[in-house]
């Protein structure tokens, strides 16, 4: 018998629900030697990027999907009534699936949709498919099983005609789910997986038996129930007491049973039938092993008298030569410059970067225009010549002894992969809508967005959050620990060669290693590297999850400029805090996909200048 394909699995970009990194699942899949895996996050495809890297660095195919929320009514309904989502599933079967499903994350996420959570009706739905994807729904909370259980009398009837409608819309690729991971704790599972049984005979539709998984390992379920009692602002002591008195607990089936994991081959085989299992590596059969990642896509800068970016760029650079270093610049010391130039316009131009830099450089000099003003210049950036030549920057690199190789090195590059710079653009903070408005402007609002960012758990609030949730500590206590946990910025560094030595970046471990006379009435590390004390065990905890995501926002400072219609090239979310769409995908990831992002950033103290010269013009 094949061995079973996990078709239904979280990350931790299911935020306070799923608590797997991408980098864990693929662990988990090569140690059960599974061939292929699926990520299907709720209503997010913001983890896909690195679920995708991840899993195939150790030989598995990824298949990429997601859980979406389907409203019962029209989706653009926004009643109480109508807030009650169930999930159905969809799997990209190829590339053109791959943007199918980004389109219908936009779609989700668009103002008339979005409502609490990203949803979509099936008719609403059904122009994105056009057989690239896979759907399925059995499990509980899926569409089909929320209208089975509603009428129960009427199951067969009911569940006949879903499938029938979901027929006309995937076809032959429409399967029913069953799921028997948690059927102790959860009886309603048996009786659901026997109507999907005979569903799937009457209805010659093919049933595929999947795990819930929100964690990797069973042992991990104590760490997903922070996550929840964080999501539910509850402590344990209350879930428990509730468990006791059987009341109704929101997610209550995840602190009741610890199998919510990737289940291994052989414990899927002790659940299911071997056709059950065997449609599932059908279903692995329909995927394709394609590529989502994309050199970069730098859009088109539209360059004066015929030049090319390359020749403009050139262009620009012998005109600042003549206001910078020709004059300015003693002859026998401008050879040094000859050769800078020389080197990294050819390293630049080499990589195909002529067009970021007219890009950033137009939006320099568009704040000198308004007779704003930028930054001079910050960090490795300062240490490009090119960027002072054309006005990106103030600062003479050759002056100053500043190394090019810190800013950019053509060793990053590959045959497939092009490093873009980073080069950060500081404009006053009450001028930055107005920038963002004019690159809109220009490129096409349309192409032209800011970008999503997660917030993890770090050290001090991972930890306080695993003791509020055991609630066994005083709040003086529990400042009395944290207060010894240092913020990340302060260490930064230290941080960075830990991971280097260790591949693992942990404040709290940092601390412990580091603030040992501070710590130790609570928690150490004893002579066998092991952690010790009475809040051992919290401390172990704490330092699992941290990293874990806990909820999105939008980024300071990222923009991302796109050369096609970015709500088909990587998916747009809904911002409800500022009421906009934003690019759903972290930067790195967007960058993966080709998409270029631009980091433009509001900083205060301009603004606080541009007063005080304005006070000084008017003599006040």
């Amino acid at each position: 018998m094949k061995k079973y394909i996990p078709l239904h699995a979280h990350s931790h970009y299911s935020l306070l629900d799923g608590l797997s990194k991408p980098s864990q699942i693929a662990n988990r899949c090569e140690k059960i030697g599974v061939k292929s895996c699926a990520i299907t996050d709720h209503g997010s495809i913001a983890g896909t990027v690195q679920f995708f890297q991840e899993i195939k660095a150790k030989g598995i195919k990824p298949i990429l999907g997601c859980e979406l929320y389907i409203s019962r009514e029209d989706s653009h309904i926004k009643t109480k009534e109508n807030s009650d989502l169930s999930h159905f599933i969809v799997l990209s079967k190829n590339n053109a699936g791959w943007f199918d499903l980004i389109k219908i994350i936009s779609e989700t996420n668009k103002p008339e949709n979005f409502y609490h959570k990203p949803r979509i009706s099936f008719d609403r739905l059904k122009p994105f498919l056009n057989g690239n994807l896979i759907g399925f729904s059995g499990h509980l909370g899926s569409t089909i099983a929320d209208a089975i259980q509603d009428d129960p009398d009427n199951a067969m009837r009911i569940g006949t005609e879903h499938v029938s409608y979901m027929k006309d819309l995937f076809g032959d690729e429409y399967f029913l789910e069953c799921q028997l991971m948690d059927k102790e704790s959860t009886p309603e599972q048996i009786e659901l997986t026997n109507i999907i049984r005979r569903l799937g005979k009457n209805t010659n539709t093919k049933v595929i038996c999947t795990p819930d998984a929100h964690y990797c390992e069973k042992e991990d379920a104590v760490d997903q129930r922070i996550l929840l009692c964080n999501n539910l602002k509850t402590t344990l002591a209350d879930i428990n007491k509730k468990i006791l008195n059987h009341e109704s607990i929101p997610m209550g089936c995840f602190f009741k049973s610890d199998n919510f994991h990737i289940l291994s081959p052989e414990e899927i085989a002790l659940l299911h039938t071997e056709e059950e299992i065997e449609n599932t590596n059908y279903v692995d059969s329909l995927c394709e092993d394609y590529d989502i990642l994309h050199k970069p896509m730098l859009p088109p800068f539209s360059c004066p008298n015929n030049f090319n970016p390359d020749e403009y760029l050139r262009e620009l650079c012998r005109k600042g030569w003549k206001d910078k270093i020709a004059n300015n610049i003693d002859k026998e010391n401008q050879q040094k410059y000859i050769d800078r130039i020389k080197y990294e316009l050819d390293i630049l131009q080499g990589a195909g970067l002529s067009s970021y830099f007219l890009i950033v450089g137009d939006i320099v000099n568009k704040v000198r225009l308004e007779d704003w003003l930028p930054g001079p210049g910050r960090g490795s950036a300062a240490g490009c010549l090119v960027s002072y030549l054309i006005g990106i920057t103030s600062i003479d690199p050759i002056k100053y002894s500043l190394i090019f190789e810190r800013f950019y090195n053509s060793g990053r590059n590959t045959k497939d992969r092009i490093s873009m710079p980073d080069i950060d653009v500081d404009v006053p903070i009450n001028k930055r809508e107005s920038i963002i408005e004019y690159i809109k402007l220009k490129y096409g609002h349309d192409k032209v967005s800011q970008m999503i960012t997660f917030n993890t758990m770090k050290g001090r609030g991972a930890l306080k959050e695993v003791l509020r949730v055991y609630g066994n500590i005083s709040f003086e206590e529990m400042n009395r620990i944290t207060k010894c946990i240092p913020d990340e910025a302060k260490i930064a560094d230290e941080l960075q060669q830990m991971k280097e030595d260790t591949g693992e970046a942990s404040i709290l471990r940092w601390s412990l290693e580091n603030n040992v006379d501070k710590l130790k009435e609570w928690c150490y590390i004893d002579d066998d590297d092991h952690l010790s004390g009475p809040l051992a065990k919290r401390f172990e905890q704490a330092i699992r999850l941290e990293g874990t995501k806990s909820n999105q926002s939008k980024h300071a400072a990222g923009v991302v400029i796109s050369s096609q219609n970015l709500g088909s090239v990587c998916p747009m979310v809904y911002d409800s805090k500022n009421k906009q769409s934003i690019a759903g995908m972290e930067m790195q990831d967007l960058e993966a996909l080709g998409i270029i992002k631009f980091d433009v950033l509001g900083i205060a103290m301009l603004d606080k200048i541009m007063n005080i010269a304005d006070s000084l013009k008017k003599g006040e």
